[in-house]
C-alpha cells in the first residue's frame, strides 16, 4: 500500500515538473492532472487484468503483475489452490465412503424427499433386482412392488423393520430381505435391506430340530411309562414281567442311543477340524466294523451275508474316533434296511489319481432320487415307520458327512429303488500313507466310537 501511494505520488510529481517545465505554474497544474490520469489508467488496466483472471477462473495468474493487484491475485490464487486441495481431499474421502458401503453384505439405497433413487450399492442392487446405473431417479415404489414394503414407506414408523420377499429371475430362488428405512436430511431417506433367508432357514431347522428330538424321545418315553404303569398296577408273571422289562430296555437304549448322536453331532459341529493326524491301519478299522455288523445282525434276528473284502495295506489318518464312528453308521445303516438273508459288500480300493474309496453296498430297497439331496439332514427318514422298526435314530448320515468335510473327504450316494443302495467315501491321498507291516493289525478298537 505504501508504495501504491508513493507511486501515485510520483506520478503527480512527475507530471507537475514537466508541466512546469513547458508552461510555468499553469502547466504544472496540467502535469500533475494528468500524471494522476496515467496513474489511474495503469491502476485500472490491471484491475481489468485480474477481474478477466478471475473470470477465467484460471489456476494460475498472468504474468507477473507487481503491486497491490499483483498481492490479491496471489493471495487469491493461494484460497483456490487450498480450495481445490480440500475438494480433493473430500472427493477422495466421499469415493472411500462409499467404496465401503458398496463392500458392505448389506444392502444400502438413498432416496431423495420423492422417493428417487440417488444411489444405491450392488448389494442393494442384487436385493431388489435393480440397476444402480439405469434405475436412478426412479420411484423406489415401483421398482420393490411388495405390498408390505409399500405400506411401510407410506407409514411414518420406521422404528421397525419390515420382511419382504423377492424373486431372482437369474438364479431363479426366492428370498427373503429385512428391509429398514432411516430419514436423514431435509426428507431423504436411507433404505437398508440384509438377506436374512439363511437366518430364516436356520430358524426352520432349529425349530425342526426341537420337534424331531421331542417326538424321537416321546415315543420311548410313552412306551416306559406305560410299561412302568402295568408293573407298577398288576401282578405279572415272572415271564411276562421279564418280557416287559426287556422291551423297556430296548426303549431305553433307544433314548440313549439318540442321545450319544446329538452329542456326537453337537462334538463334531462345535470343535475344530482334527489336527495333526492319528495314523490308523485300515485293517483295524475294518475289523471293528465288521465285528460291530456282526453284532448288530445278531441283535436284530436277521441272518444276511457280510462281505467285508481284505482292505490295502494302507494307513488313514485323521481321527480314528470319528472315522470308525462314520464307517460304522454305514454299515449299520446297509445291515438294518437290507432284509434278511440279503448281502452287504464292504470294501475298500485305491483310485488311479491315489485317493481311496471306502464303499458300503447292500441289497436293500433302495432310496428313489428326489431324497438322496436330503438323506443327510438331520431326522429326515424316507419311511418313517421302517425306520421305527430298524431302530435308528435318523442321525447317522448326518454324523458321516460332519465327519466326511471335517476330513477333506467327499460323500457319494448311488441307489435304486428295489436294486440296493451305494454309499462311499473317497479321501484325498494326503490322508493315506503306506502301512507299517511290523504294527500289530490285530490290535482293539483304534479307539472308542463317537456313537457310543
Amino acid at each position: 500500500m505504501f508504495r501504491r501511494i508513493c507511486f501515485f505520488f510520483l506520478c503527480q510529481l512527475a507530471g507537475g515538473a514537466l508541466g512546469w517545465a513547458l508552461a510555468s505554474a499553469p502547466g504544472s497544474v496540467v502535469g500533475v492532472v494528468i500524471g494522476s490520469a496515467l496513474w489511474l489508467a495503469v491502476d485500472l488496466a490491471r484491475a481489468i487484468r485480474m477481474l478477466g483472471w478471475l473470470r477465467q477462473e484460471a489456476q494460475v495468474p498472468p504474468a507477473t503483475t507487481h503491486g497491490l493487484w499483483g498481492e490479491a491475485m496471489e493471495r487469491v490464487r493461494r484460497l483456490l489452490r487450498a480450495r481445490d486441495q480440500q475438494l480433493r481431499a473430500a472427493q477422495d474421502r466421499l469415493q472411500d465412503f462409499l467404496a465401503a458401503i458398496q463392500a458392505s453384505p448389506n444392502g444400502v439405497v438413498l432416496l431423495d424427499a420423492d422417493d428417487r433413487i440417488e444411489w444405491s450399492n450392488l448389494t442393494a442392487a442384487e436385493h431388489f433386482g435393480i440397476d444402480p446405473e439405469r434405475d436412478l431417479l426412479q420411484l423406489i415404489g415401483n421398482l420393490v412392488r411388495d405390498p408390505r414394503f409399500t405400506a411401510y414407506a407410506a407409514g411414518n414408523d420406521f422404528s421397525r423393520e419390515v420382511v419382504i420377499e423377492t424373486y431372482h429371475t437369474a438364479s431363479n430362488r426366492r428370498s427373503k430381505l429385512s428391509v429398514h428405512l432411516h430419514p436423514y436430511g431435509e426428507g431423504r431417506r436411507l433404505l437398508l435391506s440384509r438377506d436374512i433367508t439363511s437366518l430364516e432357514q436356520a430358524e426352520a431347522m432349529r425349530r425342526d430340530f426341537v420337534a424331531n428330538v421331542s417326538h424321537e424321545i416321546r415315543t420311548p418315553l410313552t412306551v416306559l411309562t406305560g410299561f412302568i404303569e402295568t408293573l407298577q398296577n398288576l401282578q405279572l408273571g415272572d415271564e411276562e414281567r421279564a418280557r416287559y422289562l426287556g422291551l423297556m430296555g430296548q426303549q431305553s437304549g433307544r433314548m440313549q442311543t439318540l442321545v450319544n448322536d446329538l452329542l456326537t453331532l453337537s462334538r463334531l459341529e462345535g470343535s475344530p477340524p482334527p489336527g495333526t493326524p492319528e495314523w490308523t491301519p485300515l485293517a483295524v478299522l475294518i475289523a471293528q466294523c465288521e465285528q460291530d455288523a456282526q453284532s448288530l445282525c445278531q441283535a436284530l434276528d436277521k441272518p444276511q451275508q457280510l462281505r467285508f473284502a481284505p482292505p490295502p495295506a494302507l494307513e488313514l489318518g485323521g481321527s480314528a474316533g470319528e472315522l470308525l464312528s462314520a464307517f460304522s453308521n454305514l454299515v449299520s445303516n446297509a445291515v438294518r434296511y437290507t432284509p434278511a438273508n440279503g448281502a452287504v459288500d464292504v470294501q475298500w480300493r485305491v483310485l488311479a489319481d491315489g485317493r481311496a474309496e471306502f464303499s458300503v453296498r447292500d441289497t436293500g430297497p433302495g432310496i428313489a432320487s428326489e431324497h438322496l439331496p436330503r438323506l443327510t439332514e438331520r431326522f429326515y427318514r424316507v419311511d418313517r415307520s421302517r425306520s421305527r422298526e430298524t431302530g435308528g435314530t435318523g442321525l447317522g448320515l448326518a454324523i458321516v458327512k460332519h465327519v466326511v468335510q471335517r476330513h477333506g473327504a467327499e460323500l457319494k450316494i448311488d441307489s435304486v429303488p428295489g436294486a440296493g443302495s451305494t454309499f462311499s467315501i473317497v479321501f484325498p491321498s494326503t490322508r493315506l500313507r503306506p502301512a507299517n507291516v511290523s504294527r500289530d493289525t490285530s490290535a482293539p478298537r483304534a479307539t472308542e466310537s463317537l456313537a457310543g
